[in-house]
């Protein structure tokens, strides 16, 4: 590995500035964001994602892995500067609660409804009759709930997840902890509930919203063919729009006292019912 600049003072800019980014307006006006760990380094590399920066501390690498080196060269090859930081420095402007050494800087990206239309005539070419598998979330809130259904939309196999009135920030730093790295693999669309719903029904998607109070359960409804799975943020579940809107409504059976499940975990259920079904 070619010599790096070391920064061992806390009072540094680039420390100062790392430290920000962990606040939505300043990655905003810089337009990137920070990515911490090996996994979801490595994940990020392996998808083409052009880390501007990349941070290290031989310190904190934990004594088992061994793949730092390697890890290093790619991002630098890949066009990264790569800065080392004193053990005092990196704890500083680290965000988890056991750093493991790296944290890298990325540009932040937007995808459109247009560019999700792009994506879904590449699969049906490539594979003609397939049928469009999506997942809708509404103002979510939490983002390691975030995070969590993005590995969620991963297991299941769908084409993008698509989020509708964002209150979390999808480049949230535990956005992307809780989602390992896959932010990086599954298409994020962020579009208006109202487009959404146009964009869907313009192009015979059938979308079924989630809630308690639906009578069908989700083991009774047909979900295969075209389809887009909404869910509700995890205070007030879908909101009065989605619910007049969608094609069907469908609950998850409840035996206990609670009414609800977590968001994520709702949704792990559902996606997985209609992955049974669609074989």
């Amino acid at each position: 590995m070619p010599p790096v600049e070391l920064i061992s003072s806390l009072q540094n800019p680039r420390v100062k500035q790392l430290v920000k980014l962990r606040d939505r307006r300043p990655r905003d006006e810089a337009g990137v964001f920070l990515v911490e760990g090996y996994r979801q380094i490595r994940r990020a590399l392996d998808k083409g994602i052009p880390f501007t920066e990349l941070y290290i501390c031989p310190e904190w690498y934990p004594g088992e892995q061994g793949n730092e080196a390697a890890l290093i060269a790619d991002a630098q090859a890949a066009g990264a500067k790569v800065f080392q930081l004193a053990r005092d420095a990196f704890a500083k402007v680290a965000y988890r609660e056991r750093p493991d050494g790296l944290l890298a800087v990325a540009p932040q990206w937007r995808k459109t409804l247009a560019d999700l239309d792009t994506l879904l005539a590449a699969k049906t070419t490539a594979a003609p009759g397939r049928a469009p598998f999506l997942l809708v979330v509404e103002a979510i809130e939490k983002p390691g709930n975030l995070g969590t259904i993005l590995r969620s939309a991963d297991a299941a196999g769908t084409d993008a997840l698509i989020v509708c009135d964002p209150v979390t920030d999808l480049f949230n730093p535990n956005v992307v902890r809780a989602s390992t790295g896959v932010l990086f693999s599954v298409p994020v669309i962020i579009a208006s509930s109202e487009e959404v719903r146009e964009w869907l029904r313009a192009r015979g998607i059938r979308a079924v919203a989630t809630t308690p109070s639906a009578t069908a359960l989700h083991t009774e409804t047909d979900l295969r063919g075209p389809l887009a799975i909404v869910m509700g943020s995890e205070q007030y579940g879908l909101s009065d729009y989605w619910l007049r809107e969608a094609d069907a409504r469908v609950r998850i059976p409840m035996a206990g006292q609670a009414d609800s499940l977590n968001v994520a975990m709702a949704t792990i259920i559902t996606l997985f019912e209609a992955v049974r079904q669609r074989g």
